[in-house]
């Protein structure tokens, strides 16, 4: 594993569990196990990293989602906090605490949520066989509501938003 690679790995771990802002560099160069110098020279700044780690995980986590249904969407998020746990949408903690104001994390929030409305759009279409705008809200909705409420509810409340998503797409059907 190149030296990029293991510190972004170190940095999504740390920052996932930790969150941005309680994740200091002291911190990261002893998880990537580098000294500063070397941390400085393959991250750039904190803020770089933490956007090399959402670009890292859009890449993982839109491979995992590449479905034809919105019984598989759910099922992929099922499996998505079965491997990587239940701790809410890194993306929009990340925003959340830097407030939007750090350009470097808003532009992979704004840029990953954008692709993922789309796939979202993508999905049903293949499911449906046609577009459906209403209902790719209302599933977006299910889905972000599933994932942060699996942070206090557990991995059960995707299951009850892929139950409900059934329900909209049987709905949208007839």
């Amino acid at each position: 594993m190149d030296t990029t690679t293991k510190l972004t790995a170190a940095a999504e771990q740390l920052f996932d569990r930790h969150g941005y802002m309680a994740t200091g560099m002291d911190r990261l160069t002893e998880a990537a196990g580098m000294s500063s110098r070397t941390l400085y020279k393959h991250a750039g700044s904190k803020a770089q990293l933490m956007a090399r780690v959402l670009t890292e995980r859009d890449r993982r986590f839109m491979a995992r989602i590449e479905v034809q249904s919105v019984d598989a969407l759910f099922a992929a998020l099922e499996d998505w906090v079965r491997v990587e746990g239940t701790r809410g949408c890194l993306f929009l903690r990340s925003n959340a605490e830097t407030g939007g104001d750090t350009p470097e994390i808003a532009e992979a929030v704004a840029t990953h949520k954008a692709a993922f409305h789309r796939r979202l759009g993508d999905v049903i279409a293949a499911d449906l066989g046609h577009a459906d705008p209403a209902l790719t809200e209302q599933v977006l909705v299910l889905f972000e509501g599933a994932t942060h409420a699996a942070v206090y509810r557990g991995a059960e409340a995707v299951s009850a938003a892929r139950t409900a998503a059934a329900i909209l797409v049987e709905r949208a059907r007839s």
